[in-house]
């Protein structure tokens, strides 16, 4: 009798059940994000650890600048609590919902999703915490059809925390372009972001210097570049030109365009490398 006793099945507790329902509703969720990504070529992410340093403006610029070269593009803005992407895009349409799907908008020649799209106002605060951000990215990569894509650009929130790490473990980015200015502060916010990056054991694709000019000097992306060890793939001025935020200024200003025609230039051979080494792998 107490063998049988010790060879019947134990019945798991309600506390048990339901961390074996997160998993199981967990994996379902990470299963469907793959599946909408698997025609995605290159995920690259654009980040810095430090908010103001124009990392939209890049990520931007640079989906216009990769989609007038006939690349197919998406970009997601997953600064989920201070979503601005639409702004500098002169606030397009927003995305179709149809069935379920979230169509995203097209503009300038590549599609984009945001959380701005689907505010009343764009002037409203999102007070959420970190496991409402966590659904709200899970809900936009789960039901986003963005089809075939040469590169999806994501423009991640600032910091080294929880917003950030999040978007890195949901996405699993192929790389990753760092955004620095010429101040002091910021390139140390900046080398934290990269020794982040690579701790969650992904490529950091280069660093940018974002801002360089009289007014804030110039030096600080070739100077991370030395001491960590990652390609300097370019810099932009602090110009004018961005206030207009009609269009992506690479769109409106012939000095902007060739900044950011060098940047891709050097960015396109070390993506051609990554791509090797997935097909390898």
């Amino acid at each position: 009798m107490a063998d049988v006793q010790r060879g019947a099945p134990r019945q798991m507790t309600p506390q048990e059940k339901q961390r074996l329902d997160a998993m199981k509703k967990s994996w379902q969720r990470q299963k469907a994000i793959s599946a909408q990504l698997k025609q995605i070529k290159v995920r690259l992410g654009v980040y810095s650890g430090k908010g103001g340093v124009g990392k939209t403006t890049v990520t931007v610029n640079l989906a216009a600048n990769l989609a007038s070269r006939g690349y197919k593009v998406g970009l997601l803005d997953a600064d989920i609590d201070c979503p601005n992407v639409p702004k500098l895009l002169g606030v397009p349409e927003r995305p179709a919902y149809i069935n379920g799907r979230i169509l995203p908008s097209v503009c300038f020649g590549f599609q984009v999703v945001s959380m701005a799209f689907f505010q009343e106002h764009e002037d409203e605060a999102i007070i959420w915490r970190g496991p409402m951000i966590h659904n709200a990215i899970n809900q936009f990569l789960e039901v986003t059809d963005w089809g075939e894509l040469d590169f999806l650009l994501i423009d991640l929130p600032p910091g080294t925390s929880d917003a950030p790490l999040t978007v890195m473990q949901l996405i699993s980015p192929d790389g990753f372009v760092v955004v620095a200015t010429p101040q002091e502060l910021a390139k140390l916010d900046a080398k934290r972001s990269i020794n982040m990056i690579k701790k969650m054991n992904i490529r950091v694709m280069g660093v940018v210097e974002n801002f360089s000019g009289d007014m804030f000097g110039a030096g600080a992306g070739e100077e991370l570049s030395e001491e960590l060890g990652i390609p300097f793939l370019g810099r932009f001025q602090l110009r004018q030109d961005y206030r207009d935020t009609s269009k992506p200024a690479v769109l409106a200003s012939n000095a902007i365009r060739q900044e950011y025609d060098y940047a891709v230039a050097n960015l396109l051979p070390l993506v051609e490398d990554l791509l090797k080494g997935k097909e390898q792998d």
